[in-house]
């Protein structure tokens, strides 16, 4: 990856300024990496109250915090509150990986990420959520575009941040950073599954 080709960003109308939803460190690294070199400087939006327990949501949060720091990129700290959450997600504790409660997700953390933006003079977000092979790309597009549907003058950013080696790019760039990678994609559901899944294949247990 040294000899890597950052690819070009293009925003629609040609915007520098985003309001960028990050789930973690490691999923922003390529994108914010190729946002910078195309000229973009996107403000990092940190809120996703569904991650369990708070420890795991605190050590997330300051390595993204830290990586924004290092590339002098301005964030937003969200609120935490996972009472919340568990509201919105409430009937689908037992749901899998990418099935409804992932969709009341999505549609939970997008919407106030327009929300945010509306309030911020951003006219454009997009979220890191789809760099990740883990997430469904439709659930997450659907859950933009129903929340910039809210806020006039808010658009969402659709991008498929796999392509163009921004995925290996990514793998290259956290183990360069040195930034703490998960385990499990956030919430206490996944963390059960997770150890489930663990349990059956005589794996060691994520402990939290």
């Amino acid at each position: 990856m040294e000899h890597f080709t950052i690819p070009p960003i293009s925003v629609p109308d040609g915007q520098e300024q985003v309001l960028l939803h990050a789930c973690c460190a490691p999923c922003s690294t390529a994108i914010i990496e190729a946002c910078v070199h195309s000229g973009i400087r996107p403000t990092v939006y940190f809120y996703n109250p569904n991650i369990y327990p708070e420890t795991e949501y605190l050590l997330r949060k300051n390595e993204c915090v830290r990586f924004c720091e290092a590339m002098g990129l301005d964030y937003i700290d969200g609120d935490y509150d996972t009472k919340a959450w568990k509201k919105h997600t409430a009937g689908y504790e037992q749901e899998p990986e990418r099935g409804k409660r992932c969709q009341l997700c999505f549609d939970l953390r997008l919407a106030s990420s327009a929300k945010t933006a509306a309030e911020h003079g951003f006219s454009l977000f997009a979220t890191t959520l789809s760099s990740s092979r883990w997430k469904d790309l439709a659930q997450i597009t659907r859950a933009g575009e129903q929340a910039a549907d809210s806020y006039p003058g808010v658009s969402y950013w659709l991008q498929d941040w796999r392509k163009k080696g921004l995925a290996a790019r990514k793998d290259f760039l956290v183990r360069q950073s040195d930034f703490y990678q998960q385990e499990y994609c956030g919430c206490f559901y996944s963390l059960r599954d997770s150890n489930l899944w663990r349990q059956k294949n005589n794996k060691p247990l994520i402990q939290r």
